[in-house]
């Protein structure tokens, strides 16, 4: 809701309009006092209506009290009035459109009035409102802002990161002099750090005449929230040799910033000294620990503060459900995930993504299927795990489902999701279908580019990928290391050899970026399948970093397809230094070594495989069936119908007898 508030234009002629309105009206009317501002009211605070009031739950309660004090006269009274303001801008009960209306209609409302409905728009999902009610307010000229009226102002510029709006209300405050009111400080840097103004919120903090443990801690969890830890560790230090002794809050910061870091040492110090200074382990903070210890990869230490936690929150759980995904504890991590009650969208997009992660796609779109069936809706988030797991299965109907799904939900087809599509549908072999979704998307990111390239590469449209490739770079996109690899792959898959070493010259020489292994070992693939291995040859030798068996593994396969025996054999060779125990080396070699009739060599490669008990690797295969993929490895006899499958490939190696 407040992304579509910034982003509707009439929203921002709204905002605009507000922000000028309040630069160049004047605050004169404030520098005097009006003649009725010290009049004084009678207030019967005893009255059994207001007592009534406080006692209120619902607003056809409120309705009622308000017929009885319209009837008795309570109603004019600027006192009475602001009670039942406050109970419709602030309370779960309220209604904030109701309190605009009374505040329409209440002869010369109290500043306590307008700030309390201030107050209650500032936290609602249209913040826009407040900064309507403020111009409202000076308008009046009969009621004069104070010092709580600013810090809910900033609070809605901060919700509506509007730097712009928030700056001008700043100019208010200098003006009227309540810079140094503790409250509006704080609210004016946590305006600052929710924008992104860091730079700014560092300078009105570093002078301001008013500081207190709120200050420090907007600043520093604010470097934290903008990815700066070690901005907001040297704060901490600061902050220590100023004497201010530090609460949960900062605490929750400090840990935070050493789980960015991904500092386990430091994580444990800042553990050790909230025992020291003897602060409440809150659940706040001891989920930041254990998201701490998680991301750190210490997930025994999370375990221990999860289960001493007497009331934990759906943040727990999720968290360490993470945590032992994070370690490869996938089993810990769904048993723990089974024994949640009522969960939301965020655990079981946790541990779908955690399946998806750990390459164990079929368990992610089984345990979506459970998510559906436990009537939990899906966010984008699941969307795109799920995509994921399509992709890595190559199950086409079930993303296809996913799509249909997408669309019937009406899930908005952002960048991410756009871009998962199309590399869904081109790794799951429907190259048509991925171009209509990479067409029809209103916004492309670089990703959006990359995932088209490298399908169109891979289904062998080399000219398509790279026209492709320009175009993105028309559009004002820069690539990065991955479009070049999907370029490199293009050049590949069409035998572009000049095409290919000028794209990889590219990489430096235009774009800054540095090659690295994958992109040697497709140039290397380029140049062995066009022939050319002394060049290929040459390229290894020439890498900046130690080639690995990507690179060797691709300088082999040419030197085999070509039949260069005393080349293929030296990367052989360089492959079994790497990798003595990959079965597959063993037999390519062999092979390699029948085809050229050098009957004795192949003999030794698999004497010596037998020697060093290197036994060859299963081949195993995957086919999807009404949206159901089966996986199948040699000799299997697994598969439920297994018999009946055999009884078929025996019935067709007959017929084909």
């Amino acid at each position: 809701m407040i992304n579509n508030i910034i982003n509707n234009p009439k929203s921002k002629l709204l905002s605009l309009t507000i922000v000028n309105y309040i630069h160049t009206r004047s605050l004169a009317p404030y520098k005097s006092k009006p003649n009725n501002w010290n009049t004084k009211h009678t207030f019967v605070k005893s009255n059994p209506l207001l007592n009534l009031l406080e006692k209120c739950t619902c607003m056809s309660q409120l309705y009622q009290i308000q017929a009885q004090m319209i009837t008795t006269g309570l109603f004019l009274d600027g006192f009475a009035s602001s009670r039942l303001i406050a109970f419709c801008a602030v309370s779960e009960a309220g209604d904030l459109s109701y309190c605009d209306r009374i505040l329409r209609v209440v002869q010369n409302p109290n500043v306590f009035s307008w700030n309390v409905a201030i107050r209650g728009y500032s936290e609602s999902l249209i913040p826009v409102k407040a900064m309507v009610l403020y111009r409202e307010m000076l308008v009046s000229g009969l009621c004069r802002p104070d010092n709580f009226t600013y810090p809910m102002l900033f609070k809605a510029c901060a919700r509506l990161c509007s730097c712009l709006m928030g700056y001008m209300v700043f100019g208010h405050v200098l003006k009227l002099g309540f810079e140094c009111d503790v409250f509006v400080h704080n609210g004016v840097v946590h305006m600052l750090v929710s924008c992104g103004r860091l730079e700014d919120a560092r300078r009105v903090f570093d002078e301001s005449c008013v500081r207190d443990l709120v200050t420090w801690n907007s600043l520093i969890n604010g470097y934290v929230h903008c990815g700066k830890p070690c901005e907001a560790l040297n704060l901490f230090e600061e902050m220590k040799l100023n004497g201010v002794k530090p609460d949960e809050v900062t605490m929750i910061g400090m840990v935070a910033s050493c789980a960015q870091l991904m500092d386990l040492d430091r994580g444990v110090e800042f553990h050790q000294l909230i025992w020291e200074y003897g602060l409440d382990f809150t659940v706040p903070l001891c989920n930041t620990l254990m998201d701490m210890y998680s991301k750190c990869g210490d997930a025994k230490a999370a375990k221990v503060i999860f289960d001493s936690m007497r009331k934990k929150t759906s943040v727990s759980w999720t968290t360490m459900v993470l945590g032992y995904a994070k370690v490869g504890m996938l089993d810990e991590a769904r048993k723990l995930f089974d024994e949640m009650d009522n969960k939301d969208t965020v655990p079981w997009n946790a541990m779908i993504g955690a399946y998806v992660e750990a390459m164990r796609s079929k368990e992610a779109l089984i345990l979506f299927k459970n998510m559906l069936g436990a009537n939990i809706l899906p966010d984008k988030v699941t969307m795109l795990h799920c995509l994921t797991a399509c992709s890595q299965l190559g199950a086409l109907d079930a993303g296809i489902w996913i799509h249909g799904y997408i669309n019937n939900a009406m899930l908005p087809l952002n960048v991410s999701l756009g871009t998962a599509l199309v590399d869904m549908y081109a790794k799951c072999g429907n190259i048509e279908k991925a171009l209509k979704v990479f067409q029809e998307l209103p916004v492309k990111n670089s990703l959006t580019w990359t995932s088209i390239i490298g399908g169109l590469a891979f289904h062998g449209f080399a000219n398509d990928a790279l026209s492709h490739f320009e175009k993105m770079v028309e559009s004002g996109l820069k690539p990065d290391e991955i479009t070049f690899l999907g370029v490199l792959a293009a050049c590949c898959h069409g035998g572009l050899v000049n095409e290919g070493r000028n794209y990889f010259d590219q990489m430096t020489s235009t774009y800054n970026l540095t090659p690295k292994t994958k992109h040697y070992s497709s140039m290397v693939d380029l140049l062995g399948r066009a022939g050319k291995l002394e060049e290929a040859e040459a390229l290894i030798m020439s890498m900046p970093m130690e080639p690995g068996a990507i690179v060797w593994g691709a300088l082999f396969f040419a030197c085999r397809m070509h039949g260069n025996v005393k080349m293929g054999e030296k990367a052989a060779l360089k492959l079994l230094e790497l990798d003595p125990e990959d079965s597959g080396i063993y037999v390519m070699l062999a092979s390699m070594y029948g085809d050229a009739g050098m009957w004795d060599e192949a003999r030794k490669v698999r004497k010596m495989m037998k020697q060093r008990g290197v036994d060859k690797t299963l081949g195993c295969s995957s086919i999807e069936i009404n949206g159901i993929v089966s996986e199948f490895t040699v000799r299997d006899e697994t598969h439920p119908p297994s018999e009946q499958i055999h009884e078929c490939v025996a019935l067709l190696t007959k017929q084909l007898e």
